[in-house]
């Protein structure tokens, strides 16, 4: 099923276009990159909103910004495709609250009671249960190629995450907040590998559903944050967090990250989530002034040299 295309206003539709008269697989990859670059970049906009907005919070008004955007620019292309929307509403609901809000909320709460360093190795597991999933329901064999592929990939990420010292992953103790991590990791392999199952819909509509769906499910969970005493009203930062997240990693990334799965399938294409923690590094260093150490590099040259692997060796 492919999102089709217009001539609609702004940067993501213009890229799309641009883009359409790509090779499929030079289209994935630049989607998928640009992707997983939005969404490092959510890691450098966290660090700096630390005690300028609660978590929740942020989730919630990132998915209201993030709707109100897609459905300003969609409401033609939402009223044209509604009877096909309506009879997939469910699972178009279904995507934004598990794929975009479930995932972040579980990892939101696991960094509670566990470390960064664990959920960012947990989360490097997505390519490998979207491996196991493909099989277990499609068939669908995952190559020798694809498996180095991603055992490279994950050795990258948790070299970065352990600062350049495996050997410390031994040490690393499991509890509650990895639990929820496992689930996260669960959820999202789950949202990538039912991507075949979307209506042939546009992506404005595609978005503005799923985009819903998140903020519906945020609901309870801003409920939540301000029940418990922990709400924080937004400051300047705050606000400009809310701006970043609901542009770039709520509706750049979700929409390129869904048309990679399209044009390369869910195998694939989920292995350039392990490029997330690279793109952070990057950005880190230029925007926050961390260094870059040497197994930053080395990291990087895994993640980028597993992903080589798994396609050429695909072809």
């Amino acid at each position: 099923m492919t999102i089709p295309l217009d001539n609609g206003y702004g940067l993501l539709p213009t890229l799309l276009q641009f883009a359409d008269s790509m090779p499929a697989s030079l289209k994935a990859y630049i989607f998928l990159l640009l992707t997983t670059l939005g969404w490092g970049g959510n890691a450098v906009i966290g660090k700096f909103a630390v005690g300028h907005i609660g978590p929740f919070t942020l989730s919630a008004a990132r998915w209201l910004l993030a709707l109100a955007l897609i459905t300003a620019i969609s409401i033609p292309q939402i009223r044209k495709d509604w009877p096909q929307a309506r009879r997939h509403l469910l699972l178009l609901l279904a995507y934004g609250a598990v794929g975009f809000a479930g995932f972040n909320a579980l990892l939101y709460t696991a960094l509670k009671t566990t470390s960064a360093i664990n959920c960012v190795i947990e989360q490097a597991g997505i390519p490998g249960v979207i491996f196991i999933a493909n099989f277990v329901f499609f068939r669908i064999k995952a190559g020798l190629a694809q498996i180095l592929g991603f055992t490279l990939t994950l050795f990258g990420v948790g070299l970065t995450a352990t600062n350049g010292t495996l050997a410390s992953v031994a040490d690393i103790g499991l509890n509650y907040g990895d639990g929820l991590m496992v689930i996260a990791v669960l959820l999202y392999a789950g949202y990538s590998v039912t991507l075949r199952f979307k209506p042939a819909i546009h992506w404005k509509t595609l978005m503005a559903a799923s985009a819903l769906g998140a903020m519906l499910a945020c609901l309870p969970l801003i409920t939540t944050e301000v029940l418990a005493g922990d709400f924080i009203m937004p400051d300047a930062v705050g606000w400009a967090a809310i701006l970043y997240t609901g542009t770039v990693p709520s509706l750049m990334s979700q929409v390129l990250y869904v048309r990679g799965v399209e044009l390369i399938g869910s195998n694939r294409a989920g292995l350039f989530i392990n490029a997330i923690p690279i793109f952070g590094i990057l950005l880190s260093v230029i925007f926050l002034g961390e260094p870059l150490q040497n197994f930053h590099l080395a990291a990087m040259v895994m993640v980028l040299a597993g992903i080589v692997i798994a396609e050429r060796g695909r072809r």
